[in-house]
């Protein structure tokens, strides 16, 4: 059985975010022992693939180190990057049947488009102890599946070195505890609109260097500010970082993104 790490949300190897890729099963295995591999494979998601009589739809689950999560933008185009250049799907669209919902995923020029469900957050009150864990007072609050603090600007979110214990307790009025997007405007000049960071040890990661699911938020928060549909993102994970190009489409947010293989590998194990 072989194994992908794809390189997401990036142009050039050693960029954006490693995902691990499971060859597809024709069932899915162990829940257990899918978990297991994750924590062996020790990247922020594996993503495991089921076939149907369709060969353009998946099943598609994803594994932290820790646990099953709902959604994963990187590892979902991990796993398109993998059936197209590796397995030789000629389809013109990808389904995958995942706990989101279907999420559809098509060629776009160089990279791919996925099409997620939009998560719009709500304005709250200031979280206690968020400052204190992040090192640094955000000027806004927002909730929606994760928290996002607005900082006063780019250098502020650059220069983020959060005391991660704290953060894991925190909610306020998010879904997920642990899991806090960090943000801003770019600086003039910059050839995107805004830089941003996410910190999840809620789910096992500290800092996650390129996130799908958090542009679900900051692409219509975004757009909204903006008065456009599309935003260009940056997350600056120090050392790697990702792109990332937003379009929100009512309740649906389309994700932009390339993909690189860097290293392909054969299990010595099976369910």
């Amino acid at each position: 059985m072989r194994q992908w790490t794809v390189d997401a949300f990036a142009a050039a190897p050693f960029r954006g975010n490693p995902a691990c890729v499971v060859e597809p099963f024709d069932q899915w295995p162990d829940d257990g022992w899918m978990q297991a591999l994750a924590k062996e494979n020790n990247q922020a998601e594996t993503a495991f693939l089921l076939r149907t009589d369709d060969p353009g739809r998946f099943g598609l689950r994803w594994f932290t180190p820790g646990r099953e999560v709902d959604l994963c933008g990187h590892a979902t185009l991990g796993s398109a990057h993998v059936l197209v250049t590796e397995l030789g799907s000629d389809v013109a669209a990808l389904t995958f049947d995942t706990r989101s919902g279907p999420l559809i995923v098509r060629r776009a020029g160089e990279g791919y488009e996925m099409d997620f469900p939009a998560n719009m957050p709500r304005r709250t009150g200031p979280v206690a102890g968020l400052a204190e864990a992040l090192g640094a007072e955000p000027v806004e609050v927002w909730a929606g599946r994760y928290l996002v603090a607005v900082l006063a600007d780019a250098a502020a979110v650059r220069a983020l070195r959060p005391n991660i214990a704290a953060l894991t307790p925190l909610r306020g009025e998010a879904g997920e505890a642990g899991e806090v997007i960090v943000c801003a405007d770019a600086d003039a000049g910059d050839d995107v609109d805004v830089i941003d960071r996410f910190f999840a040890p809620g789910c096992g990661v500290d800092e996650d260097p390129a996130t799908g699911s958090a542009h679900c938020i900051l692409g219509p928060l975004y757009a909204d500010r903006l008065g456009r549909p599309d935003v260009r993102f940056r997350q600056v994970f120090p050392g790697r970082g990702g792109d990332i190009e937003t379009e929100t489409r009512g309740d649906r947010v389309l994700l932009r993104g390339r993909a690189v293989t860097v290293i392909e590998s054969r299990l010595r194990i099976a369910p």
